[in-house]
């Protein structure tokens, strides 16, 4: 049975703007965070089409998005550790865990597991060992021992104060390789990106630093179905709360859209839809299911239509209010996700 809701997502675009960050990049290899199921958009699916444009580095939260994704057999490492439940998948080999507190460097060894990712903290005081306790990882056998910038979206001295932090540990570990930039790091400069860069949000579109405008794409594109269309006379409000009230006869389409898609509230009488060239606001509250949009400019928009609704990361963030990550991670897993 199909969804009266989609995405649209585009894969040229996804491993364009992989290639775009990897080429940033420069001599450290590229890797791709495929957490929150991918940003919402599918990890499985994000994470072969970008092993096939060349990535062999992944990221996720915990071990249950890492079981999700070891029947691809692909690289990836455990951003949140190990916890004494997740030490079964551990040690299967499916995937590494990242190391961040005494207590996980301490479990890792008792049970002599093997390679490993180490995350210090540089500054951002989240996950990660303090610098005080690199004596504690001797005898393991670190890949990446990695940190992670606080304010990369933002041109603050803490950047260039984390990036000298983390510098300093060079050698001191025994870890193969060094990373410390996300997407917005990467647009920092090769002094940041030491041997492996982890880009997530500009991977599908997302705009974190102006040096992206223009140089990655968007690879969502939501749409929903017309359920009704009707007409409501001048002085009729429409929807909850009765916030909008008609000025003049008007045409309003009622689509099958709404905030536990990931469509916020927030939209209310801010976001906008489009049917071909046709600009649709969207007027009153969105509510739970459903979003109503002024449709007098599209006279031959009619029941069972598909709508494009406007979702520019940047655009619709500035007009809601909520950051491109969580406009990305919440599309509901009612949307039909269609690769083109």
């Amino acid at each position: 049975m199909s969804a009266p809701l989609r995405l649209r997502l585009d894969t040229q675009a996804l491993i364009d703007n992989w290639r775009t960050l990897d080429r940033m990049s420069g001599t450290a290899a590229c890797g791709a965070a495929v957490k929150a199921n991918g940003y919402g958009l599918g990890a499985i699916e994000v994470a072969e089409r970008l092993a096939g444009a060349g990535c062999r580095d992944f990221f996720v939260a915990n071990w249950a998005e890492a079981q999700a994704l070891a029947p691809i057999g692909l690289p990836v490492s455990v951003l949140h550790g190990v916890r004494a439940e997740d030490m079964p998948a551990a040690l299967s080999g499916f995937a590494r865990p990242v190391l961040n507190t005494a207590q996980q460097v301490a479990r890792w060894k008792a049970a002599g597991g093997g390679a490993c990712d180490v995350m210090i903290d540089t500054g951002m005081n989240r996950l990660g060992l303090s610098v005080d306790e690199l004596d504690l990882l001797a005898g393991l056998q670190i890949e990446t021992l990695m940190s992670h910038l606080a304010c990369a979206d933002e041109d603050s001295p803490m950047n260039e104060r984390q990036r000298v932090a983390f510098a300093v540990l060079a050698g001191r570990t025994g870890a193969r390789r060094m990373s410390l930039a996300n997407s917005a790091g990467i647009a920092l400069g090769s002094d940041y990106h030491f041997d492996l860069t982890r880009p997530g949000l500009a991977l599908y579109g997302g705009v974190p630093r102006s040096e992206f405008k223009g140089t990655v794409r968007q690879v969502v594109a939501p749409e929903a179905q017309l359920l009704q269309r009707r007409r409501v006379a001048a002085g009729a409000t429409v929807g909850y709360g009765a916030t909008w009230c008609a000025d003049q006869h008007a045409e309003v389409a009622i689509i099958n859209l709404g905030y536990a898609d990931g469509y916020f509230r927030s939209f209310s009488d801010r976001g906008s839809a489009c049917f071909g060239s046709t600009m649709l606001p969207v007027i009153g509250r969105v509510s739970m299911d459903l979003v109503a949009l002024d449709v007098s400019a599209a006279a031959t928009l009619g029941e069972g239509d598909w709508i494009a609704i406007d979702f520019g990361l940047p655009e619709a963030s500035a007009q809601s209010g909520m950051s491109e990550y969580e406009l990305l991670t919440s599309l509901s897993a009612r949307f039909a996700r269609y690769w083109g």
